[in-house]
């Protein structure tokens, strides 16, 4: 199995940036595809980005794509989402999460493993 822990969250004006950070336990990591999907209050979980085993590949969400960047560093068992140009609409809990197998990458009942959440909140 995979334990995850989001960091980096926080208050940032529009326009500003934000690196977030998701640290996996276990030897396996490199085994897993990853996401990145957020929620905001009142609001059902979205997809906003995901990236392959090795890196290779990555797919994000319309709102998020030219402005996020999803990476990995499996030396380090970590993913992490760069989010520039950040908008007001961007606030919400960020989750990273630990993709089974052959599931479909934007649908979050494909993934095993999941983080507690990071806030970040962008204000105007």
């Amino acid at each position: 199995q995979v334990q995850l822990v989001e960091s980096g969250g926080g208050l940032v004006q529009a326009g500003g940036s934000l690196r977030l950070s998701c640290a996996a336990s276990g030897r396996t990591f490199s085994s897993y595809a990853m996401g990145w999907f957020r929620q905001a209050p009142g609001k059902e979980r979205d997809f906003v980005a995901y990236i392959t085993r090795s890196g290779g590949s990555t797919i994000y969400a319309d709102s998020v794509k030219g402005r996020f960047t999803i990476s990995r560093d499996n030396a380090k068992n970590t993913v992490y989402l760069q989010m520039n140009s950040l908008k007001p609409e961007d606030t919400a809990v960020y989750f990273c999460a630990a993709e089974v197998p052959g599931q479909i990458p934007r649908d979050d009942r494909g993934y095993d493993y999941w983080g507690q959440g990071t806030q970040v909140t962008v204000s105007s």
